[in-house]
């Protein structure tokens, strides 16, 4: 009897196992496999801190040669983030505009690096009290020496010239310092300024008005010609219609990545990640974000 009932126990677990097993197959079969001539929408949804991603730059790629993706519809709910993620995405979303339609929905914020995509998008659409523009860039650090000195610390460090790994928290900010970062803030100024005179055909008044790093409104937004319209994704699809006649009643799918990462990877990633690590505190290199 006790072995019977071992047996049967053993036999409830690996079915419930296999069961379980079935399920998610099919369910990553039904995400990642489309049946074929399936004609949809596809949604990419740019969210939250913006910085560089593979997966990501893979996954938009992968529009250009999918056939049944009629048209891309790009939702912004994001402050921005390093430059170089927002220009990876830039770039990847004029390679898919080349192929076929790209609009852009910015939702409650879509600044600085999230300005940044929504102009690869062919037509901008954001609500009338989304927060828009910050067009700019900076370069944050902090200066500890006053601390150190109360504290009885003296940093040593021997470099190969002067500005080698400067700015330091540990030295004084010299003014020759001060005028590399200009420098390098003015070139990456030049180059999102450039995108966004190119990309929104405004004349030089408009464009100082528009880039001097201020925030706007979906409302102040569109008379400044930062944006073509306002509403939703409704208002993305009717725009769809009438320019491409790509139907509104097309399905809409959302773009997925990091798919090839364990379940248990993404999980404790999701988790852990929101809940112990600040992505501001390990990034290098220029911002384009809005933060007050």
């Amino acid at each position: 009897i006790l072995d019977r009932r071992r047996l049967k126990h053993r036999l409830i677990l690996w079915r419930l196992l296999a069961a379980f097993a079935v399920m998610a197959l099919i369910a990553v079969g039904v995400g990642k496999f489309a049946i074929p001539g399936d004609r949809h929408v596809a949604r990419l949804s740019i969210d939250g801190f913006i910085s560089e991603d593979r997966q990501r730059g893979d996954a938009i790629e992968n529009l250009i040669d999918e056939d049944d993706v009629e048209a891309v519809i790009v939702r912004i709910n994001s402050p921005g983030g390093t430059t170089t993620g927002s220009e990876q995405i830039y770039h990847s979303l004029r390679r898919v505009a080349a192929e076929k339609p790209v609009v852009a929905v910015i939702g409650t914020i879509g600044t600085s690096g999230g300005y940044i995509v929504a102009v690869a998008a062919d037509h901008i659409i954001a609500r009338e009290t989304s927060l828009t523009g910050s067009i700019g860039v900076l370069f944050q650090t902090a200066e500890f020496t006053g601390l150190l000195e109360k504290l009885g610390i003296k940093p040593f460090t021997l470099k190969s010239s002067p500005l080698k790994g400067q700015p330091s928290p540990f030295e004084p900010v010299s003014e020759a310092v001060r005028e590399s970062l200009k420098f390098l803030l003015k070139d990456s100024f030049n180059w999102f300024s450039g995108l966004v005179r190119d990309r929104r055909n405004l004349d030089s008044a408009t464009l100082a008005a528009a880039t001097d790093g201020r925030v706007f409104s979906g409302r102040q937004a569109i008379k400044l010609r930062l944006i073509d319209g306002l509403g939703g994704e409704m208002a993305a699809r009717r725009w769809l219609r009438e320019s491409h006649d790509i139907s509104e009643d097309l399905p809409v799918r959302n773009v997925r990545w990091g798919e090839n990462a364990g379940l248990i990877a993404r999980t404790l990633d999701t988790l852990g990640g929101k809940l112990f690590k600040n992505e501001r505190l390990t990034l290098d290199g220029l911002l384009s974000v809005w933060q007050p």
